[in-house]
């Protein structure tokens, strides 16, 4: 378990490590997040998850994902979510360098889950976000 208040990484698109287990460096516990790199003509295995559902964000390059055996293009920038219990290959046909964000969890989301202040000086728990407005941008 991760007792620190913040925790940092930094994320190294160069390396030679085809994934940089972020969720490991970071001690994330409720989600999975990597960095996913993949040289030109390089793919990962075919895999699925029982449970989880997988996004994916490519930030450079081009992903060629395979759902059940069929191609999508992904281009930079993109996020695209793959379902539980579906089997998915990453594929990089490309002749550059692919990048992507992989992001990974199950369970439902809990909008309610977040408390806002107006500043840093408000007393109290806090409120619903939708209660606080945004602030003024800063000078």
């Amino acid at each position: 378990m991760n007792d620190s208040p913040l925790t940092l990484a930094t994320v190294d698109p160069d390396s030679e490590e085809i994934i940089q287990w972020l969720r490991r460096e970071l001690g994330v516990e409720s989600f999975g997040l990597n960095l996913i790199t993949l040289r030109p003509r390089q793919r990962l295995r075919v895999h699925t998850h029982e449970r989880q559902e997988e996004v994916y964000m490519v930030l450079e390059g081009e992903l060629t994902l395979l759902v059940e055996g069929e191609a999508t293009a992904v281009p930079r920038w993109t996020l695209a979510r793959v379902g539980p219990g579906v089997r998915r290959q990453l594929t990089n046909q490309g002749e550059e360098k692919l990048v992507l964000l992989a992001l990974g969890g199950y369970g439902e989301h809990d909008p309610k889950d977040a408390r806002a202040w107006t500043d840093w000086d408000e007393p109290g728990e806090g409120r619903s976000p939708r209660e606080v407005p945004l602030p003024d941008d800063l000078a």
